[in-house]
């Protein structure tokens, strides 16, 4: 009677218990279906599809499809133009440059040609004050002292006088002539304002107008360029 009743109650607890092992294990099969169902309908929304057609509203080169190649020949034109255009600028920018430097050559030749020339400019004007007193004191002798057939001891002095100061004005416009001072006299010539100063005008009948028919101070030029016009009177008939 124990016996039969111990195994009883041993057979109620080992059912007992494996029922309890049965609702442990089979409790989470109950929720791992629906949550890989979830699993499975979030993977299909996230899923994309994509084509393996080309996108027609893209150029083919951005595809990778139909891209043509540069034309070689068309490069090297390019490339010969751009070339050409370069040694275009380059021989322009030599030519100026050789353009402006024999300018400047030229220029500095001009400016040490000046130089030379008008070196003595200065003392120059202030020479032709005493070029002036000879020509003053040689024309003081009259001709008529000079011309005369009997000459005393007087007169003969006055003309070697006259003879040594006329020969050393001479010697004295030669020199002056080698360094490119020169007087002129423009005694009946045009008159021209660049070259004269006209001092006074006066009508005169048997001359034509506008010449000069006296010389009041002689010119003097610097190797061409007018140191000091001349001072005269000019015919004025109108």
């Amino acid at each position: 009677m124990l016996r039969q009743t111990a195994s009883t109650s041993s057979r109620a607890l080992s059912s007992g218990l494996r029922a309890a092992v049965q609702r442990k294990i089979a409790r989470p099969q109950l929720f791992a279906a629906p949550i890989a169902a979830s699993r499975t309908v979030g993977l299909q929304q996230r899923a994309r599809w994509y084509s393996d057609q080309p996108d027609a509203s893209k150029p083919a080169e951005a595809n990778g499809e139909g891209a043509t190649k540069e034309d070689p020949v068309a490069a090297l034109k390019k490339q010969l133009e751009e070339k050409d255009a370069e040694v275009r600028d380059w021989k322009d920018k030599y030519l100026r440059s050789v353009a402006d430097f024999r300018n400047l050559q030229d220029r500095t030749q001009r400016d040490m040609k000046a130089a030379r020339d008008f070196a003595i400019q200065k003392f120059a004007k202030d020479l032709v004050d005493s070029v002036d007193n000879f020509d003053r004191a040689l024309t003081m002798v009259p001709e008529e002292k000079l011309n005369a057939t009997e000459k005393t001891e007087h007169l003969k002095d006055l003309v070697n006088l006259y003879e040594g100061l006329k020969m050393t004005e001479n010697i004295l416009m030669q020199t002056l002539k080698n360094h490119g001072l020169e007087r002129y006299d423009p005694h009946g010539e045009k008159f021209n304002p660049n070259e004269h100063e006209a001092t006074f005008m006066t009508p005169m009948a048997d001359k034509e107008d506008n010449t000069v028919f006296h010389t009041q101070q002689k010119g003097f030029k610097l190797n061409g360029r007018i140191l000091r016009p001349a001072k005269v009177g000019v015919v004025k008939n109108q």
